[in-house]
């Protein structure tokens, strides 16, 4: 698990790569963020739904664009980057959720995931994947219950803070304190 100081100096450097691209549409900094948090996103995504792989890379492509469209809104004295992204990411999955749900049917997808072979499955993405899903699920375990709980039921379930503050009735402060310290405890960062 990294030091604090190391996940703080992370820290800084993302913001210095926000700055860059909100005032000089810097794509090396942009580039560098993508980099980081890409495989990120995907893991979050297919950690609420296993399988899903086109929901995993629609979310992280238009979280990436978000960045990039609105990096200038970014106030590092309200949020890391790491929260602000995973806020973006997590609304943009129930935005995408919701989008998509107009088109329910009556098939159950579980009887067709056994049966469809991937003809472009990709070892090493996999793996990657394998590892990076490991790692969450292990640092995820290492938070205090009371966090673990609060990150699962408004990132995997995609609850708002206060349907959780109601859900828990817990004040809504106390929900969203809960959120920030287990994302800043986890601060994941995927070995390249």
């Amino acid at each position: 698990m990294k030091s604090a100081e190391v996940r703080q100096e992370e820290q800084l450097r993302f913001a210095e790569y926000m700055r860059a691209v909100a005032e000089q549409r810097d794509k090396r900094a942009f580039e560098k963020l993508f980099d980081h948090f890409v495989p990120l996103l995907r893991s979050f995504s297919l950690a609420a739904q296993p399988g899903a792989s086109l929901l995993a890379d629609e979310v992280a492509q238009e979280v990436m664009i978000k960045v990039w469209q609105k990096a200038h809104t970014y106030n590092k004295e309200m949020a890391n980057v790491t929260t602000w992204i995973f806020t973006l990411a997590r609304n943009s999955r129930i935005d995408y959720l919701r989008k998509n749900s107009r088109h329910e049917s009556d098939i159950d997808p579980t009887n067709l995931w056994g049966e469809i072979v991937d003809e472009n499955s990709d070892p090493f993405q996999a793996a990657q994947q394998k590892r990076s899903e490991e790692l969450i699920s292990k640092q995820l375990k290492g938070l205090p219950e009371d966090q673990q709980n609060a990150l699962r039921k408004v990132y995997l379930e995609g609850k708002t803070h206060k349907q959780v503050a109601e859900e828990l009735k817990l004040p809504l402060g106390t929900v969203k304190s809960r959120v920030r310290l287990a994302l800043r405890k986890l601060a994941i960062s995927i070995p390249r």
